[in-house]
């Protein structure tokens, strides 16, 4: 399997009228910190409150019509949950989401509000993924899978086709990473369009799956997963998304304190609704564990976080 332009340009032109082409927006605070110019992709501000828009609408309108008709069913801690249901109801099919006895308030909420079928079973993504694959074939309904699939991947690299569109002499792009899909779109298109384009990825210490597998060579499987980014927890990345980010990422790895860190700031200095898995490209150059060297686009993946989470965290509006 391989994620060409066309069928990224195809994805693109599916996508008009349905997901947002999220702003490009200064951070001089960033760029100041930095040395070069910084900017943040507001992928926050998608109809679902996360790029997982993208993807999942690509995939599911890419079904044959027969299949559709049946439902869909996904595995998601959340984003990629919202994003599947959300789709879903567009098109007027059936879609059960079978989330994390964990799950976020905010983010099964979403799910229901979309008019997605919610499941909880176990905690992490190996337990989701069992029960869908179950349900799917006991109920036949269509798994979309919420980062290893060629059309996924095609639907998140859209972000990458903007970022040039808005910033045509970018030349890093950080973006957040749990099962790959995101990073794994943004290196595909920035290998067709634009190659000399860099790629960072960005993962919290406690879920660095492709940091391991970059540097083993092959796709590692970590025994346990834990972070306050929710949506970064798979225990290992795709496979299609490794074979893509192999040779093309540059890993880093950032703390839970500078993910908190992270937060706060976009919450409460920027006024930008954020949740820590859509802060942690924000995280890595506010504590130089990413230094870039020329200008740069940090995607900001989602803003999907309960008002309880950003309590805690100090990040509540007109907080301390």
């Amino acid at each position: 399997m391989t994620v060409t332009l066309e069928s990224i340009r195809e994805a693109a032109a599916g996508l008009v009228g349905v997901a947002v082409r999220t702003p490009l927006v200064p951070a001089p605070e960033l760029s100041d910190q930095a040395g070069v110019p910084v900017y943040l992709k507001l992928e926050s501000q998608q109809p679902t409150g996360a790029f997982k828009t993208r993807g999942a609408w690509t995939a599911i309108r890419r079904l044959a019509p027969e299949q559709r008709s049946r439902g869909v069913i996904t595995y998601s801690s959340g984003n990629h949950g919202q994003a599947v249901a959300f789709a879903a109801q567009r098109l007027r099919l059936r879609a059960v989401i079978v989330m994390p006895e964990t799950a976020p308030r905010t983010k099964v909420d979403g799910v229901k509000r979309w008019g997605g079928e919610v499941v909880f079973v176990g905690r992490t993504s190996e337990d989701r993924r069992q029960r869908a694959t179950e349900m799917a074939a006991s109920e036949g309904l269509t798994v979309i899978p919420p980062f290893d699939h060629p059309d996924v991947v095609a639907g998140q690299a859209t972000v990458a086709v903007e970022i040039l569109e808005q910033l045509p002499e970018v030349e890093w792009v950080a973006a957040p990473v749990g099962g790959g899909g995101l990073a794994a779109g943004i290196a595909a298109a920035l290998s067709a369009l634009k190659p000399a384009a860099r790629l960072a990825t960005v993962e919290p210490e406690g879920s660095a799956a492709l940091a391991a597998a970059l540097k083993a060579g092959h796709i590692v499987r970590l025994e346990r997963t834990a972070s306050i980014a929710d949506g970064l927890l798979p225990l290992s990345v795709g496979r299609l998304n490794f074979a893509i980010l192999h040779g093309r990422a540059q890993p880093v790895v950032v703390s839970e304190a500078a993910i908190a860190e992270a937060t706060r700031w976009l919450n409460v200095e920027k006024q930008l609704v954020v949740e820590p898995s859509g802060a942690v490209t924000t995280a890595a150059v506010r504590c130089a564990a990413f230094r870039p060297t020329g200008p740069t686009v940090l995607v900001v993946s989602g803003g999907n976080v309960d008002s309880a989470v950003l309590a805690r965290l100090g990040a509540s509006r007109g907080g301390p």
